[in-house]
């Protein structure tokens, strides 16, 4: 975390466009396809506003930021059920309260249906992923947009979401 305070990496297009451009099996290039698949720009993001400090500032922007590297590490679709089981992995990485309060107001978002599946099938398992990856929130993903996307998962110990809720595939 130290280097990443230091240098303060931006995620944003003029740092993370050339990942368009990674081989196919690539950490880079799995973000850049769940970007465009998505519509998503790194730089549509609202600038966080009501820190203290210009550091606590960077820490949350930076959260922010790689919240979408997440997606495609834990493999996790951006519905209501994939944004609520990715933030109880975030509750697990980083205990805080916002984490859990998201998942509180997702589930009650959910139908009856996927809400069972919530916290049925993707509880036991965020908890259990948030537990085994690394500190998330120290990695200084640019680094390896290059590297093959399962190496990096297998290095940093992510368990990859269940495909499916319930037997219908996740959209």
């Amino acid at each position: 975390m130290q280097r990443v305070l230091a240098d303060r990496p931006r995620v944003i297009t003029a740092s993370v466009g050339h990942a368009w451009d990674l081989p196919e099996n690539t950490f880079g290039a799995a973000y850049a396809k769940f970007m465009g698949k998505r519509n998503f720009s790194p730089d549509d993001r609202p600038p966080v506003r009501f820190m203290d400090t210009e550091e606590l500032t960077y820490v949350a922007t930076r959260a922010r930021e790689i919240h979408d590297f997440w997606h495609v590490l834990f493999k996790l679709p951006t519905n209501v059920l994939g944004e609520s089981a990715l933030k109880i992995v975030e509750f697990q990485q980083t205990y805080l309260p916002m984490c859990f309060l998201s998942v509180i107001g997702g589930t009650i978002r959910l139908n009856p249906f996927k809400r069972d599946v919530l916290l049925r099938d993707y509880m036991p398992w965020a908890l259990k992923a948030g537990r085994a990856s690394s500190d998330l929130m120290c990695i200084y993903y640019e680094e390896h947009f290059h590297e093959d996307l399962a190496d990096v998962r297998n290095k940093w110990g992510i368990i990859p979401a269940p495909a499916t809720d319930g037997g219908t595939k996740l959209k």
